[in-house]
């Protein structure tokens, strides 16, 4: 029996949803400006200011931001209403942790079934690509939209929808840890072992690659990077500027 089809892959589609309504449409926008930095960390979810900037009324507002709450990307307090979470240094290994259940079990995944394999390998070399330009961003971008894919590969779209808020857990730390966005801009040779090693259907050396990248990421944020490795890696920085005004959504015709 042929295996079931794998569900077409993109860097996008982690915030995509069927028939979307209108608290699909702003939970998706809320979710977009946190990842983007259009809404920073640690700022306050002003219910009026962000209805009109959407276009929208306060209660499907509220319920969306209620999803992220439960998704850990927004943080209620009592009598001081919602915040974009702050994922402090304290946290990140336990993000990576689970960043590291999710993705170690797609590689266990894909090895027995590489049909999206080229969909990885077009990641990576678009992370190649913008890795050799100035834009810290894009280079960001490219690199969490790479492990995003890899997820996908396993076509186990539980384990996708995980890695979409883990991808933007990852963006909220690195805007906590620092008051400029930082990535690394030389590629890691450990992302050629990775692909290698899933072609060969190795998962314990494509484990060990995943393994260093999330040890190296979590001992460059926290500062803990042995002086060696530090002298090795290369970076870009990019200010954190003013965040611009979120756009207005198109609602015609979505269901509440």
């Amino acid at each position: 029996m042929a295996p079931p089809a794998k569900q077409p892959l993109g860097a996008a589609s982690v915030f995509r949803v069927a028939r979307p309504s209108t608290v699909d449409l702003i939970a998706i926008e809320l979710r977009t400006a946190i990842f983007s930095g259009a809404l920073p960390v640690g700022s306050q979810i002003g219910e009026v200011e962000i209805a009109t900037q959407l276009g929208v009324s306060r209660s499907p507002l509220r319920e969306a931001a209620q999803r992220l709450v439960q998704e850990g990307l927004l943080t209620a307090t009592p009598g001081r209403g919602l915040r974009v979470s702050v994922i402090g240094v304290e946290h990140l290994q336990d993000l990576y942790d689970a960043r590291s259940a999710v993705e170690f079990e797609s590689v266990r995944i894909i090895v027995r079934d590489k049909t999206a394999l080229d969909d990885v390998e077009a990641a990576l070399a678009e992370l190649e690509k913008v890795s050799t330009g100035q834009d810290a961003r894009a280079i960001g971008d490219a690199d969490l939209a790479f492990h995003r894919r890899l997820v996908e590969a396993s076509g186990n779209r539980r384990l996708s929808r995980y890695m979409a808020t883990l991808a933007l857990e990852t963006r909220i730390a690195s805007f906590s840890t620092s008051d400029e966005y930082i990535v690394r801009r030389d590629v890691s040779p450990t992302y050629r072992t990775l692909l290698t090693a899933l072609r060969a259907g190795d998962a314990d050396s494509a484990i060990a690659a995943l393994q260093t990248q999330f040890d190296e990421a979590v001992a460059r944020l926290t500062g803990d990077l042995e002086p060696e490795k530090v002298e090795k890696i290369e970076t870009i920085t990019e200010a954190i500027t003013v965040p611009p005004a979120l756009r207005p959504l198109d609602v015609t015709g979505a269901p509440e």
